[in-house]
C-alpha cells in the first residue's frame, strides 16, 4: 500500500461536455484535486490533464484525459507506463454508471464492462480489466437504451446536478479512502449505502 495510486476520472473534453453526466468521473477527480489545494495541468506526453498529490503516506496521481470517453486507454497505459505500476489494484477509474440510480455510487474490483466505451478502451489498453472502479450512477435514460448518448451527453441542472454533486464530492471521499484504508475496507464503507 505504499506505492503511487493512480486515479483516472472519465469524460469527454471541453464545455460542450462540461456538467454532463459522462463527465461525473472527471468531476470527481477535479473536486479531489482542489481539496488538497492542487489543480490538473495538461501533460501532451500521457494525453491527460494531471497533478499529484498526497493522501496520507500515499502519493495519489490524479488524472483526467484530454482524448474523447472512447481513447481513454491511452491516457492509462501512458500514465501506469510512467508510474511503474504494476498492479492494476493501484488503478482507480472513476466514471459515470447507466445502471446505478442517480446519485448512487458503488466501488468494485473487476468485471464487466456494461458497454461503457472508456472501459472499454482502458480495458483494450491495459489488457486487462482488474482495475479498480468508482461507479457513479446516473441512471438509466428516459425512453429507453438507445437514448443513452443524449442522456449522459446533456447538461444537468437543478436539483438532478445537486444530486449528482453530492455523489461526486461522496466519490472524493471514497477515493481518500481507498488511498487510506485500502479498498476492501472503502468498499465495505461505501457500498453499504443505501
Amino acid at each position: 500500500m505504499d506505492g503511487d495510486l493512480l486515479v483516472l476520472g472519465l469524460g469527454n473534453p471541453g464545455d460542450r461536455y462540461s456538467g454532463t453526466r459522462h463527465n461525473v468521473g472527471a468531476d470527481a477527480v477535479v473536486e479531489l484535486a482542489r481539496r488538497h489545494g492542487s489543480r490538473l495541468k495538461v501533460d501532451t506526453k500521457v494525453g491527460a490533464q494531471v497533478t499529484d498529490i498526497r493522501i496520507g503516506a500515499r502519493r495519489v496521481v490524479l488524472a483526467v484525459p484530454t482524448t474523447f470517453m472512447n481513447d481513454s486507454g491511452r491516457a492509462a497505459a501512458a500514465l501506469v507506463r510512467r508510474h511503474g505500476i504494476d498492479d492494476l489494484s493501484d488503478v482507480v477509474v472513476v466514471h459515470d454508471e447507466l445502471d446505478l440510480d442517480p446519485g448512487r455510487m458503488k466501488l468494485k474490483v473487476g468485471g464487466g464492462l456494461a458497454g461503457h466505451n472508456g472501459l472499454r478502451s482502458i480495458d483494450a489498453h491495459l489488457h486487462a480489466a482488474d482495475f479498480v472502479r468508482v461507479r457513479l450512477g446516473v441512471g438509466k435514460p428516459p425512453g429507453g437504451p438507445d437514448r443513452g448518448a443524449d442522456w449522459v451527453l446533456s447538461k444537468v441542472r437543478g436539483a438532478a446536478r445537486d444530486e449528482l454533486d453530492v455523489m461526486v464530492a461522496e466519490a472524493a471521499d471514497a477515493i481518500e479512502s481507498i488511498a487510506t484504508d485500502g479498498v476492501d475496507a472503502a468498499m465495505q464503507r461505501y457500498n453499504q449505502r443505501a
